[in-house]
């Protein structure tokens, strides 16, 4: 991609779209833990649900890193995306399978899917906005700096 052509397409994320997915993230991520800090479970059924959210937002930041390194001719290797891709429906399928099974209220399994779908979909947005802010900050250097959210960069 020419410097040109890089400069016409970056743009800067708005402080409210960048606002709106940490607020996305920070909701999502906080429901389902209020949830499943309440949830009358066994300490092991809380671990699953724990680290099936873990997984799923660790392979959600890696498809999205993937995918755009390779939308940027950044090599990434076939195998990298796969297991990304892989690890994404892995996570997706253990927590659809977990809830099915689960002994909750139709009311809880939806909450709890409800806070992983939003947490998945902001995690690729704030992943988003971090990158799309650096690459801006590396192209306009003189630019004033980004507001601070008070909130850590995935990048």
């Amino acid at each position: 991609m020419t410097d040109v052509h890089a400069q016409q397409m970056l743009g800067r994320p708005t402080g409210a779209f960048v606002g709106a997915s940490w607020v996305a993230l920070g909701l999502g991520a906080s429901v389902y833990f209020i949830g499943l800090y309440n949830a009358h479970m066994t300490l092991a059924e809380k671990g699953f649900y724990l680290s099936v959210f873990l997984l799923g937002l660790f392979a959600a930041i890696s498809v999205q890193k993937a995918v755009r390194d390779r939308a940027e001719d950044i090599p990434v290797t076939g195998a990298y995306l796969g297991v990304a891709w892989g690890m994404l429906l892995v996570a997706l399928a253990l927590m659809s399978v977990g809830l099915w099974n689960a002994e909750l209220l139709l009311s809880e399994k939806g909450f709890y899917g409800i806070g992983f779908a939003m947490s998945l979909f902001a995690v690729v947005a704030v992943q988003k906005n971090v990158r799309d802010l650096a690459a801006f900050r590396n192209v306009h250097p003189d630019t004033a700096p980004v507001e601070h959210t008070g909130y850590p960069s995935i990048g």
